[in-house]
C-alpha cells in the first residue's frame, strides 16, 4: 500500500506543478490578448478622430471655396465685367486673409473695416479694368469674405 500511496502523492505534486506553471501561462494569454484588443480600440478611436479631423477640414474648404465660387455669388446685379469682378473679389479675399491672420496672432478684436487696404479698396485696380468705384466694392467684399477666413483660421 505504501507504494500506491507514494504514487499518488507523487502523481498529485507533479499535478500541482503542472497547474503551477499552466495557469499562469494562461493568464499571461488572456493578458495579451486583453492588452491586444485595448491596443486596437485605441487605434480605432484614434482613426476616427483622423477621420473626423480630416472631414472638418474638407467642409471647411467646401465653404471657402463655396463663398469665392468660380462667379464669386453671381453678382451680375452690381454690373461690370467679368474680369472687373474676379480681379477685385481675388485681391479683395487674399488680402483679407493676411489681415484677418494678422490681427488674430496679435489678438485684436475682429474689424475688418479698419484696415486700410479695405477703407482704399484699390489694390491691383487698373482704369482698363472698368468703373473703380464698382471694383472698390467687389473688392471690400472679397476682403471681408477672406478677412473672416483669416480670422478663424481656415
Amino acid at each position: 500500500m505504501r507504494s500506491k500511496t507514494n504514487v499518488f502523492i507523487k502523481s498529485g505534486a507533479l499535478l500541482a506543478l503542472g497547474l503551477m506553471f499552466a495557469l499562469p501561462a494562461a493568464g499571461l494569454a488572456q493578458d495579451w490578448r486583453t492588452q491586444q484588443r485595448r491596443e486596437d480600440r485605441r487605434e480605432n478611436r484614434q482613426e476616427r478622430r483622423e477621420d473626423r479631423r480630416e472631414d472638418r477640414q474638407e467642409r471647411r474648404e467646401e465653404r471657402r471655396e463655396a463663398r469665392r465660387g468660380s462667379t464669386w455669388g453671381n453678382y451680375g446685379g452690381w454690373g461690370g465685367s467679368s474680369q472687373l469682378r474676379q480681379t477685385a473679389l481675388n485681391a479683395g479675399y487674399n488680402n483679407g486673409i493676411q489681415e484677418g491672420l494678422r490681427d488674430r496672432q496679435r489678438n485684436e478684436r475682429f474689424n475688418f473695416t479698419d484696415e486700410s487696404d479695405y477703407r482704399k479698396a484699390t489694390e491691383d485696380y487698373s482704369s482698363r479694368l472698368g468703373n473703380r468705384a464698382l471694383y472698390q466694392r467687389f473688392f471690400r467684399h472679397g476682403f471681408e469674405n477672406g478677412y473672416r477666413d483669416g480670422w478663424n483660421g481656415y
